[in-house]
């Protein structure tokens, strides 16, 4: 049963992502009738840390000895986590809270300390969409996981942006004490104790811009044309091709195929219209290509995790209702 907990930090903390892990496991919430953690904040670089925020330390008497009594080691994320070196005390330090069993989870770059460790090692993971490919690159056996929340690789369980950090903390709650506490935590703190969908839905995703001239013009009038269903042989007759011919080259200069490529044109002008207008799912639907509300539906599921019903009330708001 998780009881101890602590968490680790380093200079450049984010007290945001620190709060979150205090929020959920530094409370006494005990005349509630639920779990009271024993709670620490640790430090890795002496009793006094920087945060990011100018003239905001953090003090903590509790050195990297306290994780040896941790159940849970929660590293959050902070400043220049994805570009700098860590103690070496520190990787050994959760390293061995791995071989005894503990568990350890990352908030947001939190992650990168991990992949030092060695802990992310043919393990998948998530990290917030901004550094995956940075987290890929430098930790190449880890198995990144862009579009995800979180992931459970018990007992190394990664989460995504800050209020992924929430959403891991809670299914840790959950986990371990059932469905009840985790959304009592939830109340308490006015989220929902369980989110649908990924980190797709939030990532931007700019137009693609070809590398050469050859598929240029055909990639122009595609994008005016998402509404029109079209054939790679149309597409190849526009570009005086041969339809094998266009495809290859196509696939060379976007890296994908034209099917994927306009599905995800239509789905990015689809989200452009849930955002900014009023229309219906069937007017958003036949205006991006997808015909009807069912196939719109379907499809942004596939791509963001999430259906077009809840994009439009989390990125509108009230208007939405």
């Amino acid at each position: 049963m998780l009881k101890n907990v602590a968490a680790v930090l380093l200079d450049g903390v984010h007290p945001f992502e620190l709060g979150v892990v205090c929020e959920v496991f530094g409370l006494d919430r005990s005349d509630e009738g639920l779990p009271v953690y024993d709670f620490a904040i640790a430090s890795a670089e002496g009793p006094t840390l920087a945060t990011h925020v100018s003239g905001f330390t953090v003090s903590t008497p509790h050195g990297l000895d306290r994780l040896d009594e941790a159940d849970l080691v929660v590293v959050p994320a902070g400043d220049t986590y994805a570009v700098r070196d860590y103690p070496p005390e520190l990787l050994d330090a959760l390293r061995r809270a791995v071989e005894r069993g503990a568990r350890v989870l990352s908030v947001c770059s939190g992650v990168f300390v991990l992949g030092a460790a060695g802990l992310l090692d043919d393990r998948r993971c998530a990290v917030h969409w901004h550094h995956a490919q940075a987290l890929a690159q430098q930790y190449p056996r880890a198995i990144v996981e862009p579009d995800v929340l979180y992931v459970d690789e018990d007992p190394v369980i990664t989460s995504a942006g800050t209020a992924a950090g929430i959403d891991a903390c809670l299914h840790l709650v959950r986990k371990e004490h059932g469905p009840e506490v985790a959304n009592a935590i939830a109340r308490r703190m006015v989220v929902p104790p369980h989110r649908d969908g990924g980190q797709a839905q939030f990532i931007e995703r700019p137009l693609p811009r070809s590398r050469c001239d050859t598929v240029g013009e055909v990639l122009v009038w595609m994008q005016q044309h998402l509404d029109e269903e079209v054939t790679v042989e149309q597409l190849a007759a526009r570009a005086h091709m041969s339809p094998r011919t266009f495809a290859r080259r196509f696939q060379q200069e976007t890296g994908t195929t034209p099917y994927r490529w306009i599905l995800r044109q239509r789905v990015l002008l689809a989200q452009e219209l849930l955002e900014a207008t009023d229309e219906t799912m069937d007017v958003i639907a036949g205006r991006a290509g997808f015909g009807n509300a069912a196939a719109l539906r379907h499809q942004f599921v596939r791509s963001l995790g999430t259906t077009p019903q809840a994009y439009r009330r989390t990125f509108r708001g009230p208007r939405a209702a």
